[in-house]
This record gives structure tokens, sequence and C-alpha cells, in this order.
């Protein structure tokens, strides 16, 4: 995918006004046409992305009786460690596969909003991350990690808000106490072959307004589908995140920007297919409370909005109960 789009965040942070209208119709027409790519010049520090990614990986490396230790308690809860055989993401879009080829560790929001009683909020959004024991440093390396892409993503926000000729601050009222979360993948070397129909990540989507992935360098297997129907490659941008926009996004944008279907597929075993894989994901969604409605400036004279408004928080919890019916069908 050698036209994969590279966007650089620095130079637009930089820009002139004229400069930045120009650059937001050239995420716009992205955004249109797959929603996803890449952000060059991030400014994230070096030292961030190295200390959570050699820590995640020192946790991967663990037996399995110490991951177990910082186990999610119970089906369905959002937060630490979730085991190889436990989630199969293809039945969120109501297709039946094998459990994908992957284990991750999972964490939320760093601290609740004073005031916030919703006791949905606090279960689910703001439950509490079960940090591991070991290794050393891991919380610490985490959190330095999210909260740089907490502050990323609402630079990529401001991005956004120009691309939809919109103030460059506009979202800032939404997300400025997000419930969003990180999300530590491995997928494991395989000693045996696949079941039939079993992939590292089943096809979905992603369900808030927007995810930072940041894959190993090097690494193979995710696709995306292309508006002509055809499932395409995405290449790791060496220094460089991978983002997508997510379901919410969609929904604010009247389906103006696409939430696209993605995979992680076992590459061929002679091209790296069986080697071992990480990643990480944040997936940033909007406050609890956030009213996500659909944007006027993503309205035609004489439209009409093709959704009803939400509220963040309770649809994400819609997104999630959906997927957790599909999965114990």
């Amino acid at each position: 995918m050698a036209d994969f789009p590279i966007f650089d965040l620095g130079a637009f942070e930089r820009a002139t006004p004229e400069e930045k209208t120009r650059l937001g119709e050239t995420v716009d027409e992205i955004c249109r046409k797959t929603g996803f790519l890449a952000i060059a010049e991030h400014s994230v520090p070096t030292d961030v992305i190295e200390a959570v990614w050699q820590s995640a990986r020192a946790f991967f490396d663990l037996s399995p009786e110490e991951k177990n230790a910082a186990r999610a308690p119970f089906p369905g809860y959002p937060y630490g460690y979730l085991g190889p055989g436990t989630e199969a993401l293809a039945k969120s879009k109501n297709v039946d596969t094998p459990p994908d080829l992957k284990e991750s560790f999972n964490g939320g929001p760093l601290a609740v909003p004073a005031g916030m009683t919703d006791g949905e909020a606090l279960s689910f959004c703001y439950a509490q991350t079960i940090w591991p024991a070991g290794p050393e440093g891991f919380a610490d390396a985490w959190k330095a990690y999210y909260r740089a892409m907490e502050d990323l993503a609402r630079r990529i926000m401001r991005v956004f808000a120009v691309a939809l000729k919109l103030p460059e601050d506009f979202f800032e009222g939404f997300i400025d106490q997000p419930i969003s979360a990180l999300r530590a993948l491995n997928y494991p070397a395989q000693t045996v072959a696949p079941q039939p129909g079993q992939l590292r990540a089943g096809a979905h989507t992603d369900y808030g307004s927007l995810t930072i992935l940041l894959p190993e360098p090097g690494s193979r297997g995710l696709e995306i589908l292309s508006p002509e129907g055809d499932w395409v490659s995405v290449p790791p941008v060496p220094g460089a995140f991978v983002i997508n926009i997510g379901d919410l996004m969609s929904l604010w944008t009247n389906d103006r920007w696409v939430s696209t279907l993605h995979r992680v597929v076992n590459p061929p075993p002679e091209e790296g297919g069986m080697d071992r894989r990480q990643s990480l994901a944040f997936f940033h969604q909007p406050n609890w409370f956030a009213e996500i409605r659909c944007l006027d400036t993503c309205l035609s004279p004489g439209d009409e909005p093709r959704y009803q408004p939400v509220l963040s928080g309770p649809y994400l919890m819609g997104k999630f109960k959906a997927t957790v019916t599909a999965k114990a069908s």
C-alpha cells in the first residue's frame, strides 16, 4: 500500500490558518474514503514509547500464572489481563469465528472526574485497572503512555475540527474528561496452523471517535476493507502512529466519514505469519455525558440527520453489551 496517507501533525500545528484549511481538506478526503492514516511528527517522546513497549513485552513474557494474577475478575470486566481464546472480535459483526489468536492487557482512565455519580460509568469505564505485580515499573510506564495518547488524541481532534470546517477548538468541551481505554496486544508465535477462519483479530470496527495504533516495526497482518470491497494491507510506518476513526465519528459526521472494517490476518508462514507480533491501541472516547449529534457542517441544505443524538458513555455501553450478547450466542 505504497500510497498509504501520512499526515505531518507538526507541520499542521505550525501552519498558518490558510495552510491549516488546506491540510484539513486533505484529512477530510482521507476520512471520506477509508478513515485510516499515519500520523508523523507527533512529538510523543521516544522514551515514553520505549518504556511502555518494553514493559508490555516483559509482561507478556511472564508465565501464564503470573499474567493470570492480573486477569479480569469476571467475563465482561473491561480491564486487566485477557488470555488467549477469550475474544472473537468478528462476533461484534455477527460473524461466528474461532477465538482470535491473541492475548491482551487493558487499562482505563487514570482518574474519576469529580462529581461523577453515574453507576454504569463507575462500574465500567471508571472501573479499576488491575495492575500486575510485575514487571517493575509497568504501571508507571503505562500511565505515562496513556497520558501521552490522551494529549495526542486531543491534538488530532483539533485537526478533525478544521477538516470539518469547524473552529479548531470545537471538540475541546467534548473530550476534556474522555473515557478512553488503552490495550496492549500480543499475538503469540504460532506452532500449529490456525483453525479455518481463525485470525489474529477478526474483522471489526472501533466504537469511539478515533483509535491510535502503534504496531510493531516491520510487522504485517493489519488489513482494511477498501471502498472497492478488497482487503488491503496497512503497513507500519517507521516513527508514526496509525490512526482510524470509529463508529461514533461516523455518527457525528452523518456517515460523511467512514468507520472502516479492519482485521489482523496471519501472513503466510514464509513471510513471518507464525511469528510473534505486538501492538498498542488507544481507543479514544469522548466524555461520558458528551452529546453526539450530527454536525451542521455535515448536512447539505434540505438533508436530515441519519441518526438520533446519543450520549458517548451510554452509546459505548450499548455497543459493548451487543458484543457480549454476540459472544454468548
